[in-house]
């Protein structure tokens, strides 16, 4: 399958139809055009050794029991993917399957997140994907301002060993957390924002979940993607930010 009609089957599946003249030929990739749609991240996964800061912290999280969620987790939700992606995906907090198996984003959320991806020719093997809190919240509840202050050491230890070029903030909890603001997620999404001292650009879209509940927004959520694109390729020049 060529990477034109594989983007046009991920667009169908996020519930954006790519409407053309008849005889036009289909919409090439968003990714850079120096880049395969496969390479938008780094190299593949096993060149990457585990690295002692990596398992060190990974242990810690396992053992962590800063606040009152280690009571009713199952396991910790560490995060997955690639750790020197070019793309850091960052939700809320895992849910009662992540819970159960330990991976952020499963199910049917993490089917849409995985097929928003792969419109832009990423993966679960080429970004890395974590979240705000590495334990489950009872009731899928929203995080607590302790919890997240609790958690927070550990997700910048994250991105400081990931370096990422670009951070896609995914849902108003991780967004808001994650830029330190309460503007409501219309309001922060269609812009250039940056997360620490290295001002790493950071975009924010709709979460998955959300998507599933409300597809008529799924159309704003691929802007939200190709504005990612343009950022990750151009850098900031396509457009102002904070």
């Amino acid at each position: 399958m060529s990477n034109g009609a594989r983007q046009a089957e991920y667009l169908r599946a996020i519930g954006v139809e790519v409407w053309r003249r008849r005889g036009m030929a289909p919409p090439p990739p968003v990714v850079p055009a120096a880049a395969p749609a496969a390479a938008v991240g780094v190299a593949a996964p096993d060149a990457t050794p585990p690295g002692d800061d990596w398992v060190a912290l990974q242990a810690e999280v396992a053992a962590c029991t800063r606040c009152e969620l280690h009571r009713t987790r199952t396991q910790t939700v560490f995060g997955v993917g690639h750790r020197e992606a070019d793309w850091l995906i960052i939700g809320e907090a895992p849910g009662a399957e992540e819970d159960r198996r330990g991976e952020p984003f499963v199910g049917r959320a993490g089917q849409l997140l995985d097929n928003m991806l792969a419109a832009i020719g990423l993966d679960r093997k080429t970004a890395y994907i974590a979240n705000i809190l590495k334990c489950r919240p009872p009731d899928n509840r929203d995080p607590q301002a302790g919890e997240v202050a609790a958690c927070e050491p550990y997700l910048e230890r994250q991105i400081a060993l990931i370096r990422p070029r670009l951070i896609l903030a995914v849902g108003r909890i991780a967004a808001q957390n994650l830029l330190k603001t309460d503007l409501p997620l219309a309001r922060l999404r269609g812009r250039i924002h940056h997360y620490g001292p290295q001002r790493i650009p950071l975009i924010v879209t709709y979460h998955p979940a959300y998507l599933l509940r409300t597809p008529a927004d799924k159309r704003k959520a691929w802007e939200d993607l190709q504005l990612a694109v343009r950022v990750f390729r151009d850098g900031d020049v396509v457009g102002g930010g904070q």
